[in-house]
């Protein structure tokens, strides 16, 4: 009887082990966050905030090369506490993200999401259509860019006794 719950025992340890294998952003890139108010302050008063180091994702927009270098047009979606995008439509605003890495636009693509940690550089005056709009750009730090099956709720669920779920 003690060799089964051994054996239960390592394998429940081990999945739990294995749901932080999709890790998101590292802990050193999370060290470095200084800006925990809601995106629509930022987004509101850029310039207020130069130099302030945040946590945000979202969905790609566009995805533009430049000379060494590249940006990210994103749509801001919510975080889970995984620093997970929540795939919904519930957002604050845009937001651009520069990488003085080559993001491939064919990896980097429109409707793929990510979590970025990054200081906030500048805002930046576009339109969108004929509407004039503020963006804040950030200069990442680090980026994860996350596979759609990371993106869904684990499927596992341990417990003991009778039940349904539907």
């Amino acid at each position: 009887m003690g060799s089964i719950f051994k054996q239960t025992a390592i394998m429940v340890v081990s999945l739990f082990l294995l749901g932080g294998c999709s890790a998101g952003i590292s802990k050193q890139a999370r060290s470095q966050v200084t800006f925990t108010r809601p995106f629509s302050e930022m987004q509101q008063h850029p310039d207020d905030f130069i130099g302030e180091t945040a946590i945000l994702g979202g969905k790609i927009i566009e995805t533009t090369p430049l000379q060494g270098a590249t940006e990210l047009n994103v749509l801001q979606l919510s975080l889970d506490s995984q620093q997970r995008p929540r795939d919904n439509d519930q957002s604050q605003g845009r937001f651009l993200v520069v990488s003085d890495q080559f993001l491939d636009p064919a990896i980097y693509a429109k409707g793929e999401f990510i979590t970025v940690v990054g200081r906030l550089e500048a805002s930046v005056k576009r339109f969108i259509g004929q509407r004039e709009y503020l963006y804040p750009r950030l200069r990442a730090v680090e980026i994860k860019l996350w596979k759609k099956s990371e993106l869904k709720e684990p499927k596992v669920h341990l417990g003991i006794g009778f039940g349904t779920s539907f």
